[in-house]
């Protein structure tokens, strides 16, 4: 999963951010989503059943697969980083 950070985030070929953050169910630790800096500043969550990580890339089919602050809050919340457990195992 380390392999998705700092990737760029593409919707049919635009870029429209990148990975800083990959979110893990706190009680299994597969991937729930992935936290999208996007070009406008904002972080989003885009869950992983929306993604398709392509070679140096992850590619979305529609702009509505990245979901806003609310919800990137709440599987926050729920979830572990994997950055800030990279972070602390440092």
């Amino acid at each position: 999963m380390e392999q998705l950070l700092e990737q760029p985030v593409r919707l049919h070929g635009v870029r429209v951010g990148y990975v800083v953050d990959v979110i893990l169910d706190a009680s299994e630790g597969l991937p729930m989503g992935l936290e999208v800096r996007c070009l406008d500043g904002r972080h989003r969550f885009l869950p992983m059943a929306a993604a398709t990580p392509a070679g140096p890339e992850v590619v979305i089919d529609s702009p509505f697969a990245l979901l806003e602050t609310d919800e990137l809050d709440f599987y926050r919340s729920r979830g572990v980083s994997l950055r800030r457990g990279r972070e602390s195992a440092a």
